[in-house]
């Protein structure tokens, strides 16, 4: 049972007075609860498991690593992929493992779409959606094992409010999340079923969130967001005026635009990026096929010469800009020639790296439930690996390719706290990884490092000038 303290207002795991001599003055011994997180998916879920944990300090709890022994355990879940599904479902079992009496509380994007699922994992307590997770502490009030699990999921057509979040838990970059939901209707896709509407902050309200992260002492922000292009339109505003605003941030040395749909990419947001004091050359452009007819299908609205047309853009305004690229394979409609048409596509844009998606089966899906009706046959599982393993292997020649064009030259790196065998890295304002000896004391901060050579992991090793300049 857990209790409420009458003066200071925080929950405490046991509620014991200490009687001292003067028998009407009582003390109390606090046990101090603990909490660990495990986030899977997206930067937005890292995001907003930052604003949960926030929420659990602020109440005297102590948060652990994600296996260590703890009281209560959240799990933020992704869906986008039946992977994604699976690691959710595994994930819930390794805490379960780990921590056999804590409080279990699963969240995020699995828990909204399908509540009936994780509710039927022994050892979960308490299941909450989309329009629950912010509010936890409304809806869990004893932290422990429940007799039956208790489930809070609100419809998603419901769920209308924006939840604000950043996740600082590192030492050297913050996600800031300043849109949530999406209005699109791509075929393959359970966001909208998950997230809901688009919806967005204000652009005083995420200014002040910036300004708290750099408070913090972080010197790199991605603003995320699940199709952030979309940022205020409900209130006749663009993600450009947002950007321009963020650029004026004191205290923030680096921004970073997580990701943003080709057609919504405008040439006002690059040209603005191209001049910026701390917006970075570096963009995402999600992909997904570079055959016009499998992007029809998909539902994507745009083609394949919109997003070439976006690239070279980027490319004219900054030669040295870093492009990923998200790309699906094993889509109903990709036929052996319409992926060769996305192969060859790849291969022919100025692009960086590559995040390669096997298809999967989405229930209530477009793709699922009308796939007679768009002509779609479903590709065999072992031509998907295939595909899969041909796009990696091509990420990996562009990735290579992008970093050989800038040894010998100078970049500023923002250094990682992640000693791996003796080794820190970090990315260069264009993300490329560079890796150096070591040292604590260079944690966070960004230094003009010389680019030397390939390193055997493939990324790039930093010049034995040794870290030239901080900036």
């Amino acid at each position: 049972m857990r209790y409420r303290h009458p003066e200071v207002g925080v929950k405490l795991s046991k509620y014991q007075p200490r009687w001292t001599a003067a028998p009407t003055t009582p003390t109390f011994r606090i046990i101090v609860s603990t909490v660990a997180f495990h986030t899977l998916g997206c930067k937005l879920n890292f995001a907003e498991t930052g604003t949960i944990a926030d929420q659990f300090k602020e109440r005297q709890f102590d948060v652990v690593p994600f296996g260590n022994a703890a009281d209560v355990v959240v799990v933020n879940t992704c869906t986008v992929t039946e992977e994604a599904d699976r690691k959710c479902r595994q994930a819930i079992r390794k805490a379960l493992r780990a921590n056999p009496e804590a409080c279990v509380i699963v969240t995020g994007c699995f828990a909204q779409l399908r509540p009936e699922q994780i509710a039927g994992i022994d050892g979960v307590d308490v299941v909450l959606g989309a329009n629950e997770k912010f509010n936890l502490f409304a809806y869990v009030d004893a932290f422990g094992k429940q007799e039956q699990t208790q489930v809070s999921v609100s419809c998603i057509d419901d769920v209308t409010a924006f939840g604000a979040a950043f996740s600082a838990s590192e030492r050297t970059r913050a996600f800031l999340k300043v849109q949530d939901g999406c209005d699109y209707t791509c075929s393959f896709c359970t966001i909208p079923q998950a997230r809901g509407s688009s919806r967005s902050d204000t652009i005083p309200g995420v200014i002040r969130q910036a300004e708290q992260i750099a408070e913090r002492g972080f010197n790199e922000i991605v603003i995320s967001g699940v199709n952030i292009g979309l940022f205020g339109q409900e209130r006749d505003e663009h993600l450009l005026d947002l950007i321009k605003e963020l650029d004026r941030v004191e205290g923030i040395d680096r921004f970073r635009i997580s990701s943003c749909e080709p057609n919504l990419l405008t040439d006002g947001i690059i040209d603005f990026v191209a001049q910026s004091r701390a917006f970075v050359p570096h963009f995402h452009l999600p992909l997904q096929s570079g055959d016009d007819t499998v992007l029809g299908k998909m539902r994507r609205r745009y083609k394949s010469g919109i997003y070439r047309d976006r690239v070279e853009r980027v490319t004219s305004m900054m030669p040295d800009a870093a492009i990923g690229v998200d790309v699906i394979v094993g889509f109903p409609t990709e036929t052996d020639e319409r992926f060769l048409n996305t192969v060859n596509f790849i291969a022919d844009l100025p692009i960086s790296y590559l995040h390669v998606f096997t298809y999967s089966e989405r229930p209530e899906t477009v793709a699922v439930d009308e796939l007679d009706r768009m002509d779609g046959t479903p590709v065999p599982g072992n031509i998907r690996s295939q595909r899969n393993r041909r796009l990696r292997l091509l990420s990996e020649k562009k990735r290579a390719s992008f970093y050989a064009r800038f040894l010998g030259t100078e970049r500023p790196v923002l250094w990682e706290d992640n000693n791996r065998n003796g080794l820190m890295s970090g990315f260069t304002d264009n993300h490329i990884r560079v890796e150096a000896p070591f040292d604590a004391d260079r944690v966070g901060r960004i230094e003009k490092v010389g680019l030397e050579s390939l390193s055997s992991s493939g990324n790039v090793k930093a010049s034995e000038l040794d870290f030239l300049s901080i900036i």
